[in-house]
């Protein structure tokens, strides 16, 4: 019999995502027992400065990584979106589950979609790579950062927002969809790199449990995530710069859409290519190169040179 520790952030989100993964491991591997370690990350700590501000690498994994590497835990479950492209020596994003909703959805007072806002509204997102796509959209609308779990930010809505952006992911596991007023179409607002996919992390030399991690892997979801993850490590991104990319598959297609944006929204750089599903990580690559190419390079030097 294994038992298997499971390192997991304390939002009601993560705690579904592992308790998730905890029964999809009981199921597949009868015997196996599993329990949760909560973890209190940075990132859940500093509520009242936005993202961008504290620095985003490892805001949601450093303390997780921490249990992991000194024997706490087994596993840790992650949403990708929040993993940095380089993790501690020793680890590995073992597995990549099936992929949930990537799209954004929003909230609003006026119950329709972004498009429904009046001039000047004021939208609630902590998120960079949503301000520049909305106020390239939309100039007259404000954006302003709110943070804290789901329910905290909903609970903004028409009292210090008229709008809350959110990952349809999240809103759909914690089934609050009835919440939402539109499901924000990729092409409107392009996605998170990996948003609505879990990554499972586990050390490289605990041979039986990467077994069992393994069988957990969904193949689809795990070439669209490494043509995404390719794009942004080549831009050296964290999560919380103006980065967005979204993979597609047709059969054994790989179709990857990429935006680097400045904050306000007054420069957009989109690029696209495809090819073979194989040759992910290398599509990322190429993308990446070919948008720093096209104008991005100036765009994310200044933003770094701030944080």
């Amino acid at each position: 019999m294994t038992h298997i520790r499971i390192a997991t952030r304390r939002s009601p989100l993560a705690l579904w995502q592992a308790e998730h993964i905890a029964a999809e491991l009981e199921r597949l591997h009868p015997g196996t027992t599993t329990e949760l370690v909560k973890i209190v990350t940075k990132g859940d700590k500093i509520l009242d400065v936005p993202l961008a501000q504290v620095g985003g690498k490892g805001l949601f994994t450093k303390e997780i990584d921490e249990a992991l590497l000194d024997g706490r835990a087994d596993i840790a479950v992650h949403s990708m979106k929040d993993v940095p492209t380089v993790l501690p020596e020793g680890t590995s994003i073992r597995a990549n589950p099936r992929r949930e909703d990537p799209r954004d959805c929003i909230a609003t007072i006026t119950k329709g979609g972004l498009d429904s806002l009046p001039e000047g509204a004021v939208i609630g997102t902590s998120s960079l790579r949503r301000v520049t796509q909305i106020q390239a959209r939309h100039p007259s609308f404000k954006c302003v950062s709110i943070r804290g779990n789901i329910q905290t930010r909903l609970g903004k809505l028409g009292n210090e927002v008229d709008a809350v952006i959110l990952a349809a992911a999240g809103i759909r596991r914690m089934q609050m969809e009835s919440n939402m007023h539109e499901f924000i179409d990729t092409e409107v607002m392009l996605p998170a790199v990996a948003q609505g996919t879990l990554g499972i992390q586990t050390r490289d030399a605990d041979d039986e449990i990467n077994a069992m991690v393994d069988t957990l892997n969904d193949t689809d979801t795990v070439d669209r995530t490494r043509a995404e993850r390719a794009f942004l490590a080549t831009l050296e991104g964290g999560c919380q710069v103006p980065i967005a990319a979204y993979a597609t598959l047709d059969g054994d297609k790989l179709l990857l859409k990429g935006l680097v944006g400045s904050v306000d929204g007054s420069i957009i750089i989109r690029r696209e290519c495809s090819g073979p599903r194989q040759d992910g990580e290398a599509l990322g690559k190429s993308l990446a190169e070919e948008v720093l190419d096209a104008g991005a390079r100036p765009i994310l030097e200044a933003l770094y040179a701030e944080s």
